[in-house]
């Protein structure tokens, strides 16, 4: 009985695990990444152009970075960085991509320009 429960956590575990886990960035009709259900990314300035993420533990809560899988690869534009937490987050020209909490629906942009510090990407 013990290993058909321990199966199905991993299981469950696996399967919220892949669900994390995001495609490639694309462009909507106006020009601006989105993740595969068109909900807006945007960037964060003191990531720098380092290609490394500055937003960890309440800040990722809120600005949740854009992760990929360790299937994942580089494409063109787009390389992806290992995270202090070790998620592997997508990069868009040096500049680690986020989602912003406060979007409810694909198109929303109300994360542009809080603090003078997050950006949508053109």
């Amino acid at each position: 009985m013990y290993a058909i429960r321990y199966f199905a956590a991993l299981v469950a575990l696996s399967m919220v695990t892949a669900a994390a886990a995001k495609p490639l960035p694309q462009r909507n009709a106006q020009g601006l990444l989105v993740d595969s259900a068109g909900h807006t990314l945007y960037t964060y300035d003191p990531d720098g152009t380092t290609g490394k993420s500055q937003c960890n533990g309440p800040c990722a809560a809120l600005w949740p970075p854009y992760v990929g899988d360790a299937a994942a690869r580089p494409n063109g534009d787009f390389s992806l960085t290992t995270r202090v937490d070790g998620e592997h987050q997508w990069v868009y020209r040096t500049r680690p991509l986020y989602l912003y909490a406060g979007d409810s629906k694909p198109g929303d942009k109300g994360g542009d320009g809080v603090n003078g510090i997050w950006h949508v990407v053109h």
